[in-house]
């Protein structure tokens, strides 16, 4: 299977370590206006490849995306350079959206062109009004964005904590916007099959504090790892790596991406040209 990882900044550059490591692509292409960066990427990337799954890993330009079976746009603006970091301003991301749609508008048509076939994944912010001007500009439905697939993980992460368990024994869903507008189904959460505001309940303290600060830090997630790094960028990295791995072998699993007509539900991903997450154009 080919990928094609268009933007190799922070995001792209992580997404593509996560790849690697997970083994899911037997050929990755890394595609940037700065090339120098690309190469770069590409070269520290390849001295580590010895001791990762076989993979062709490489530089390029557009015309070398041809045949790609998946494309992952990472390319824009983030929050730190858009100024989309002020806790107070309910716009958050989607202040980034004029900025990266300008470039989607210039970059989109030239992927089609040369993977024509290819699925696409929408990872820059915000992903999902940018995934349907995608789905526009590419003229196919075999588009997603990452949706509030990350949103969700920091859910289980936090509630883990808060009970003291593994977040992978945690089931919890954040649906919506990935902003701060999003919603977290607090009702559905569950370890075991157990509700887990009926554990908060049972082991005493006030549920609706704990609430409140479970939410405020997953809201605002991005902000505080920016005020520390600078970019968010392992967490989507390996969300983008597991998403790219049930596309490329057809998984039918289940995820909070978004795509046109069932836009911030949960969805089948598939990798088909007729078949695209769990349903019919």
């Amino acid at each position: 299977m080919k990928v094609g990882v268009i933007g190799v900044g922070a995001v792209g550059s992580a997404a593509t370590m996560a790849l690697l490591a997970r083994g899911c692509a037997r050929e990755i292409v890394l595609v940037d206006q700065n090339t120098a960066r690309a190469n770069g990427v590409a070269l520290d990337m390849d001295y580590g490849l010895p001791l990762l799954p076989p993979v062709d890993l490489r530089s390029g330009g557009a015309a070398d995306l041809a045949g790609a079976d998946l494309l992952i746009i990472t390319a824009g603006v983030n929050e730190a350079a858009g100024g989309a970091t002020d806790r107070s301003d309910p716009s958050g991301r989607l202040r980034l959206l004029a900025r990266n749609a300008a470039i989607y508008r210039g970059l989109v048509p030239e992927l089609v062109a040369a993977a024509p076939a290819a699925t696409i994944m929408v990872v820059t912010d915000p992903p999902d009004p940018l995934a349907e001007l995608t789905r526009v500009l590419a003229g196919h439905g075999r588009v997603f964005s990452t949706g509030t697939v990350l949103d969700s993980l920091r859910f289980r992460v936090h509630l883990g904590r808060v009970l003291r368990l593994s977040a992978g024994d945690v089931q919890a869903h954040v649906v919506g916007e990935h902003g701060t507008s999003e919603v977290l189904l607090w009702s559905s959460a569950n370890v075991a099959g157990v509700p887990v505001l009926d554990i908060l309940t049972r082991h005493g303290g006030r549920v609706e504090d704990i609430r409140e600060d479970v939410e405020s830090q997953i809201r605002y997630a991005n902000i505080s790892i920016i005020e520390g790094t600078g970019a968010s960028q392992y967490g989507i990295g390996a969300v983008v790596a597991r998403l790219s791995e049930a596309v490329l072998r057809d998984e039918q699993a289940l995820f909070t991406a978004a795509r046109h007509g069932h836009d911030h539900l949960t969805c089948a991903l598939h990798c088909t040209t007729e078949r695209t997450y769990g349903c019919r154009r």
